[in-house]
């Protein structure tokens, strides 16, 4: 083993430069399956640094088939793994935000720690996600919207898969994983499923040229902007961090009932999806608003959240979004 895992046994945090090594070996086969176990065990063991995260995300970024998009191009995958089993919010405004002419390159899985991951629903919606890369390009072209199904396009993650399963636990993959879009998008709105990460996350995409990110919890526990609670905020923007929270209340929202956000399988979901694609409006609908709202933000449409959110709930309750879908399903 290299010398830098035997600091990590130590206790001893990695550089940047040294966490790109230690991953540039784990992604080109170099270890076996107890070693690479060992070496994520003493990382979660230790506690993930910032240092330690850009590393690894620098690296898949790197290894990943590369998918060409301009630098206004948005991503707005999370990591899932709030336990909350809520709808596909982030999904559903990757499409909301397609069609305010915002480019999303939508990065994800399937489930893993939920009924109903991102790719589970985009295809109950009949929505291609297995897409080459010139196809992506062409579809945001196109669409402003296309979807990279992970596993196509991080080949180099086959030599820790049969680890990572056997561990059956959270690991630094979890964490990188949204971060490291095959598009190599330069803005985000990334959910969170435990608020300590939040400002290491803002500090690991600075090292990785993030030009605007919105990295949130909710109060509520939610790895989404909460229609329900107060919502914590990390903002990387230009290369300066800073902290804030979004109220509901402030916005006029008064939600209550959190059963409604609950999500089933991949075709309940679906169908709760498109319902509010046709206008109905219900606490998923303000949910899909709030993290829409973020969107529009990050991609440098606007820059106030409060008329950012009344923008994407006109547009929501417009009907119009079904009609983008539509053009979506046809590609």
């Amino acid at each position: 083993m290299s010398n830098f895992v035997e600091s990590l046994k130590k206790g001893q945090n990695l550089s940047f430069e040294e966490s790109k090594a230690l991953f540039n070996e784990l992604m080109e086969g170099k270890y076996d399956e107890r070693s690479i176990i060992e070496i994520l065990e003493t990382l979660a063991k230790k506690g993930e640094t910032k240092d330690e995260l850009a590393g690894g995300i620098f690296v898949l970024r790197e290894k990943a088939t590369k998918v060409k998009t301009d630098q206004n191009t948005i991503d707005t995958c999370g990591t899932g793994g709030d336990g909350q089993n809520s709808l596909n919010i982030s999904t559903a405004s990757a499409i909301v935000l397609a069609s305010m002419k915002v480019k999303v390159a939508k990065h994800g899985n399937k489930a893993v720690s939920s009924n109903c991951g991102s790719a589970d629903v985009l295809e109950a919606l009949k929505i291609n996600i297995n897409l080459k890369p010139n196809e992506v390009e062409e579809s945001i072209k196109n669409f402003n919207f296309a979807f990279m199904f992970a596993p196509n396009y991080h080949s180099a993650m086959k030599y820790v898969g049969p680890a990572r399963k056997k561990m059956g636990k959270k690991t630094i993959f979890n964490l990188i994983g949204p971060l490291s879009s095959p598009a190599q998008v330069k803005r985000q709105v990334i959910g969170l499923f435990d608020k300590k990460w939040m400002k290491p996350f803002a500090e690991a995409l600075k090292e990785n040229g993030v030009v605007h990110a919105f990295i949130v919890h909710s109060e509520d526990g939610m790895d989404e902007i909460s229609p329900f609670a107060k919502t914590n905020v990390v903002e990387l923007k230009d290369n300066i961090i800073k902290e804030f929270k979004i109220d509901p209340k402030t916005l006029g929202i008064t939600c209550s009932n959190k059963e409604n956000l609950k999500g089933k399988n991949a075709k309940y979901n679906a169908e709760k999806i498109i319902e509010i694609f046709k206008g109905q409006k219900n606490e998923f609908s303000q949910s899909v608003a709030l993290n829409v709202a973020a969107g529009l933000i990050v991609s440098g449409k606007e820059n106030d959240f409060k008329l950012s959110f009344e923008k994407a709930t006109e547009h929501l309750n417009s009907g119009n979004v079904f009609q983008h879908l539509i053009k979506i399903q046809s590609n």
